[in-house]
């Protein structure tokens, strides 16, 4: 059974949050400026036909861009709440070895085994007297 990495270790976890992050603002960056420079163009009537046209394109850009990255930070989240439902495997208890007191068994002389002898059932003493006497 494989068991997988808690989500706080997880590499593409991590890595898709700090991308949408970096989308989300990059996205952000380029519509506030494209649409400053554009708002400033325009109220002294200065812009040319590619501040104009090319201004909407970049501004457009940088919106999807500031919607991916925000989809991206959502994406995370629901990963997040999922794997809260994942059941956690049980863990197994390892008590440490005691390397000493398993050294000191093997040092310690074994042990002589004793043969077993077989049970005789003797008999109590006074009815073996009685037994003799008759």
């Amino acid at each position: 059974m494989s068991t997988r990495p808690r989500l706080a270790r997880s590499i593409p976890f991590w890595g898709l949050l700090v991308v949408s992050l970096a989308t989300a603002a990059g996205g952000a960056f380029l519509l506030t400026s494209k649409v400053g420079s554009l708002t400033a163009v325009l109220t002294d009537n200065s812009a040319t036909a590619v501040d104009v046209y090319v201004g909407q394109v970049i501004a457009i850009i940088g919106g999807i861009l500031l919607a991916t990255g925000i989809i991206g930070v959502l994406l995370t989240l629901a990963v997040a709440a999922l794997s809260t439902l994942r059941p956690v495997p049980a863990v197994e208890v390892v008590e440490p070895i005691d390397w000493k007191a398993e050294a000191d068994e093997v040092s310690a002389e074994p042990v002589a085994e004793t043969a077993a002898e077989p049970v005789v059932e003797a008999a109590p003493a006074a009815e073996s007297e009685t037994a003799v006497t008759r």
